[in-house]
């Protein structure tokens, strides 16, 4: 199980948590958290919006990982950094992501053991997955040398959520 807490983590909740602010997907929730525009994330809903494909959460700690240490030159080569945080990343996915019993990490399996996917206990199973990958992706750049301070959040009640100041969201 992942248990880090970190700012990252906390904003990334927040966001997709949706109770002091209006909720976020999942995609769209960790790149906000990372300060990355979110329009492509959209497409990572609920697993590539038909619930069939891969977590969305998973794959955009990919793809921001890929953000942060890919090669900025589109005909560059891999660097050794993402390969690396990469093997890392989806080795952690495998291994200590909640997932709960489903033997992948495909979103209809992951979230049909938590009824209605509207429904509270599949959002509440969701906002902790999410907050787990936040943790993931922000370990990953930290090990190479990438220290990201997440934007404040402003809430629903004009007020602002500070995740590096502010208590943990998750208690």
């Amino acid at each position: 199980m992942i248990s880090g807490r970190g700012p990252i983590r906390s904003a990334a909740f927040v966001l997709y948590e949706g109770t002091r602010t209006p909720h976020r997907s999942c995609g769209i929730a960790l790149a906000e958290a990372l300060g990355r525009p979110t329009s492509a994330y959209q497409s990572l809903r609920r697993g590539g919006i038909t619930g069939e494909g891969q977590c969305g959460a998973v794959v955009a700690g990919q793809l921001l990982l890929g953000e942060f240490l890919g090669d900025p030159d589109p005909t560059g080569k891999v660097t050794p950094a993402l390969r690396a945080a990469i093997r890392e990343y989806r080795e952690r996915c495998e291994t200590a992501l909640d997932r709960g019993p489903s033997v992948d990490l495909v979103c209809n399996n992951m979230t049909a053991p938590h009824g209605d996917f509207s429904g509270a206990a599949r959002h509440a199973f969701c906002t902790r997955v999410v907050a787990q990958v936040a943790q993931l992706v922000d370990e990953g750049l930290r090990a190479h040398g990438v220290v990201i301070a997440p934007p404040k959040v402003m809430l629903a009640d004009g007020s602002c959520f500070d995740p590096e100041t502010a208590a943990d969201p998750e208690g």
